[in-house]
């Protein structure tokens, strides 16, 4: 059954079908119903999202009195943990910046290190967020490893590395990963899909045959973190969350209310 403003509607009827009444229109025409009911949509979206589980899985303990001073140490560790569990895609993160007029922006890219410098990624410094960093460079960073219930949010001004250090970077990654950095000009208006298709096909066939090609525009970049939280769920939401700040005579530790 389906509804509309006046009431129950039998959804097997035809419009135009012998001893129904109506007539053949097709979608969109002046008086026919719109193939997309939004309530309905709506409801069906909602049953799916309240049916949804939060940390069906059984989570582990953090001790933040036994943490390390320097939340890079943490890192490391909770990073190692995260690929024992079994988390997919545990080295992606969501990146957010800001454009000139600072509105925000965020998009999920691939971590590509993390030392004493900081946190480091890759793109092309002509990009949206290539862009947005040139103009405030500074951003935040979220991991996300829902396989033990963590979070882990880093914020701090981005610096972009030297030229040499973009170059490497690329070359230290897969034929795949240049082929993407040849193709075309991220971020900008896309003609077709068989432009996209064209301009793929020749950057595959140059990344095979010349691997050591340059991009330019390809450059890494290194998030300095001043703020540091590290978050671990709890199945009766007694939730822990560490928050490292950066100080002149080291890091500041603080547990913070959930």
């Amino acid at each position: 059954m389906t509804t509309d403003a006046h009431g129950p509607q039998d959804a097997h009827e035809t419009p135009g079908a012998p001893g129904t009444q109506g007539t053949h229109e097709a979608p969109g025409a002046p008086g026919s119903p719109d193939p997309y009911d939004a309530r309905e949509a709506h409801r069906s979206f909602l049953g799916l999202l309240h049916a949804q589980r939060v940390w069906d899985v059984e989570l582990p303990s953090f001790d933040p009195a036994a943490a390390p001073p320097d939340p890079l140490a943490l890192f490391h560790r909770w990073f190692a943990e995260a690929v024992a569990a079994g988390q997919p895609e545990p080295h992606t993160m969501s990146l957010a910046t800001t454009d000139a007029e600072g509105h925000p922006d965020v998009r999920t890219v691939m971590l590509h290190d993390a030392d004493g410098r900081g946190w480091h990624f890759a793109t092309h410094r002509t990009s949206a967020k290539g862009r947005q960093l040139a103009a405030r460079p500074y951003a935040a960073l979220g991991f996300y490893w829902p396989a033990q219930g963590r979070q882990v949010r880093l914020r701090g001004p981005v610096t972009a590395c030297p030229p040499a250090e973009g170059r490497a970077d690329l070359r230290a990654r897969s034929t795949g990963a240049l082929a993407a950095a040849l193709t075309g000009a991220q971020s900008e208006v896309l003609g077709s899909a068989e432009e996209l298709e064209r301009a793929s096909d020749a950057a595959w066939e140059r990344a095979r045959t010349a691997p050591d090609t340059e991009v330019a525009s390809w450059t890494r970049y290194v998030v300095e973190a001043r703020e540091a939280e590290f978050f671990q769920g709890d199945a009766r939401r007694r939730h822990v969350r560490l928050r490292y700040r950066r100080r002149d005579a080291g890091w500041e530790r603080d547990l913070l209310w959930p």
